[in-house]
């Protein structure tokens, strides 16, 4: 929206130009998106006490937890909400990217906030069927590779890019990029889903996931670096880094309120938003490997749960003392802030083995 205006005004205010590039719209957004969450984020906390959504904690779990009970969960809203205005007044708005980023977001978030209201108003722990979930995040997933493919004709979209390798690419059909598309925003969204579990656990490793993204739009976008880089060129994918930019605001502004001791947990609606959203900028930009070795957190956690349940099943005992992973360090004595730090160093080492894949081809 303000890059119209601004189009508009530079006719007679030429520094109304610097609204033109991508990067001052980038870091403009991540502030505003900021200071924004901030602003409203005593009011957003209110409004959730007021719906009485106070978050519910497992008794089987660690004690220390047990003081969290009542907290207001559902928190994700604030950084959807801020999100949204943001790109609608820094982002390109002709750019398709954005609409569908915007779409995914909103529409996973929708079903982490019937999730959640299930858990903590009507008091299911079950919340939404895993069965509705599912199904809900598929056919998501499948809007979003049905429209990259057939109507964005997302370049290179049947090839998966290996990292720290030149020429290696791994082609696949139409059928082979829906499944892809299918396993990396539903992966990567009950991925995140499951690593929020401690107070600022979650927000850290998201930024910095956001950022890395950042870098690889920025530079799919731009033909001469792409090219030089041995990268895929998506025209029009340097929009989206206004879009991780206003991301990272957001979070850093929930993280405010989300730090230890929490005022405010983030709960579905926000996990499952961000992590839905993510994948699906990963799978934009064909950078679906490097995703994983940047979110190798999130992968972490998921595999956890999954090597825990699935042991548990076949032998009736339990791998770790109790999933996902990062309950199983506080079961073994470290502190909750120890967990939160550690892994947010993890978080940054795994940022930087991604951007190294960049230039080590």
């Amino acid at each position: 929206m303000l890059l119209f205006l601004t189009h508009i005004l530079e006719k007679f205010i030429g520094g109304f130009r610097v609204f033109d590039y991508v990067s001052f719209r980038a870091i403009t957004a991540c502030l505003f998106s900021l200071i924004l969450s901030i602003a409203v984020g005593n009011q957003v906390i209110a409004w959730l006490t007021t719906l009485k959504v106070g978050q519910m904690v497992r008794s089987d779990g660690p004690q220390t937890h047990l003081a969290k009970t009542g907290t207001p969960t559902m928190g994700g809203v604030l950084i959807i909400l801020t999100v949204t205005i943001t790109n609608l007044l820094f982002a390109d708005l002709t750019n398709p990217y954005i609409w569908l980023l915007l779409f995914v977001l909103l529409s996973t978030g929708a079903v982490g906030f019937i999730d959640d209201y299930r858990k903590v108003v009507y008091k299911n722990p079950k919340g939404l069927s895993g069965r509705s979930k599912i199904i809900s995040q598929t056919l998501i997933a499948l809007v979003v590779g049905f429209v990259l493919f057939y109507w964005l004709q997302l370049p290179k979209s049947m090839e998966l890019v290996i990292p720290f390798s030149k020429k290696m690419f791994y082609s696949f059909g139409e059928i082979g990029f829906l499944v892809l598309t299918y396993l990396v925003i539903v992966g990567s969204s009950n991925a995140v889903n499951l690593t929020d579990g401690l107070d600022g656990l979650v927000s850290f490793p998201v930024i910095t996931v956001a950022l890395g993204l950042s870098v690889f739009a920025y530079i799919a976008g731009n033909k001469i670096f792409a090219s030089y880089l041995l990268l895929p060129h998506v025209p029009g994918a340097h929009e989206i880094v206004v879009f991780c930019c206003s991301l990272v605001g957001a979070c850093l502004g929930f993280l405010w309120f989300n730090v230890h001791p929490a005022r405010v947990f983030m709960g579905d609606v926000g996990a499952l938003a961000i992590g839905a959203v993510l994948g699906t900028i990963a799978i934009i930009l064909r950078q679906e490997i490097a995703f994983a070795i940047m979110g190798g957190l999130f992968v972490a956690e998921a595999i956890s749960v999954m090597l825990q349940v699935g042991y548990y099943k076949i032998s009736k005992k339990r791998i770790f003392l109790m999933a996902p992973l990062h309950h199983h360090f506080e079961l073994k004595g470290w502190k909750e802030n120890q967990v939160v730090v550690r892994f947010w160093i993890i978080s940054i080492i795994l940022l930087l083995l991604s951007l190294s894949t960049i230039k080590l081809r």
